[in-house]
This record gives structure tokens, sequence and C-alpha cells, in this order.
């Protein structure tokens, strides 16, 4: 395992082919503002650039909070323009860990409320321990969500289930939030780290162009026309037909050894 490399609001490390990032004010319980979002940023553009690096997990220390939400406090004197900045830059970090171009896996190891939900709905897979709490309650603050919650958990859970736990602020627990298909998988809490590593191993062993082309498909797909999405699918297919590892890894199946992937 790599030395884990530290900021003021999060560190993060890699073992293997797997980075894991950890979230750490533990204090305001992994509260986002505007110093974790900076590191979120640099963060992930280091290891969406990192060719070594083929899972992200993103987690928050301890075993109270993925994390809480928004600074409440440092949203105590915005008014309608700083307000609408604060969303925008939200959604614009969000957006970059959506789109990295890597598989993330939100590994909620506690709460998850208001913002640090709608962090967990911006990664590709979450896996909940069975202590976790999942919600969305700003309107209990005179707010909605703003760092994409009301797009993402529309998408995800339904336009029904999404409305009714966005407009009663209801804060599930990991087994409604699975019934419901806001999470994965929910597994004991002291194997969520364990569990998350083997899913991310047996990801970051797949042709790591394909896994990347099948998010590309997924996101570029989502809300077109099927006729469109279909195109865009084949594509990408077309694309990864003219790759060194498209070849490898239909040579290594007929041969029946293992694929080594060189990622182009």
């Amino acid at each position: 395992m790599s030395e884990p490399i530290r900021h003021k609001t999060l560190r993060h490390e890699r073992e293997g082919a797997i980075a894991t990032v950890t979230l750490d004010r533990p204090e305001v319980l992994h509260a986002l503002d505007a110093t974790m979002f900076d590191e979120l940023v640099h963060t992930f553009s280091t290891l969406a650039s990192d060719e070594a690096v083929r899972v992200i997990l993103l987690t928050g220390s301890g075993d109270r909070a993925f994390a809480a939400g928004a600074d409440i406090r440092g949203l105590l004197e915005t008014d309608a323009l700083s307000g609408r900045q604060i969303s925008d830059r939200g959604q614009q970090v969000f957006a970059q860990i959506e789109r990295c171009g890597k598989p993330v896996i939100a590994c909620v190891n506690g709460v998850a409320l208001g913002g640090g939900c709608e962090l967990a709905l911006a990664c590709t897979l979450r896996i909940a321990s069975d202590k976790a709490r999942l919600g969305l309650p700003e309107v209990k603050l005179g707010l909605i969500p703003g760092y994409g919650g009301t797009q993402r958990l529309t998408r995800l859970i339904g336009h029904g289930a999404a409305l009714r736990m966005m407009l009663t602020a209801s804060i599930v627990d990991a087994h409604e939030a699975l019934r419901i298909g806001l999470v994965e998988e929910v597994v004991p809490a002291a194997e969520l780290m364990t569990r998350a590593r083997q899913l991310a191993e047996t990801i970051a062993v797949m042709a790591p162009l394909a896994i990347s082309g099948v998010l590309e498909a997924v996101e570029r797909g989502e809300g077109l026309p099927l006729s469109e999405g279909l195109r865009a699918e084949a594509d990408i297919f077309g694309r990864l037909c003219g790759t060194a590892d498209k070849q490898e890894g239909l040579t290594a199946f007929l041969a029946k050894r293992a694929a080594v992937w060189q990622g182009h």
C-alpha cells in the first residue's frame, strides 16, 4: 500500500489498482465545505490521470458518517447570488467525480445526509453498512438538494420514490435504501471495506478501456432517445474494436489464459 497522502479534509492512498479516498473531518461528521470541494477536485484529478488506478473507493473516517451534508453554518450568510454559486460549485465537483472515467464505489459507513447523500449518488455504485442512514432532508431547512440530488435520485430510484423521500425529508436505513434501489448492497459494518475491496478487485481485473467504455455509454445514453443511445453504444463498441486490449482479450479467451491489459 502506498503512503497515505493527507490533505486538510481528506486523505487518499493506493493499494495495487485500487485507490481509497477517505473524508476526514470527523469533528463535523465530514461536512462538505469549500476546502473539501477543492481537495476532492485535486484528488480525483490526480487519480483519474493515474493509469495504475482502476477503481476508487470513497468513504468517511470512523464509523459515524460517510458525510453529514453541507456545512450549515456556511449557508447562514448566503443570498440568492452566493447560494447559486455554492450550488454550481457542488454540482461541478460531483460531476467531476461522476465522470472521472473510473468506477467510484461509495462505502457508506454511517449517515449520508443532504450533500453527503448527493455525494454518494454521484458515485458509480454504493455499498452501505447495515448502520447507514441516507436522506435528502433539505426541505426542513427551507432549501432543496442543490448538488444534483433532485436529478440523480430521481434517475436512480424513480420519480415517485424520489419525490416521497425529498418532500417528506425522509431518512431511510440501509435496508430500506437497498429495497428502493438507493444502494446496491448492504453488509455488516465490520465487513464494509472488505466487501467494497472485493468488488473493486473484481472490476479492476477487467479491461480498463472497456470499463471506461461502459461508463461512457451509460452516461451519454441517459436522457437520450433509445435510438440515439444505441448509436452512442455502437460508436464506443467500434472504437474498442480497434484497440490492442480487444485483441488481447479475445486472444486470451480463445487460449484459455488470463488477459494482460495494456490500456490501449
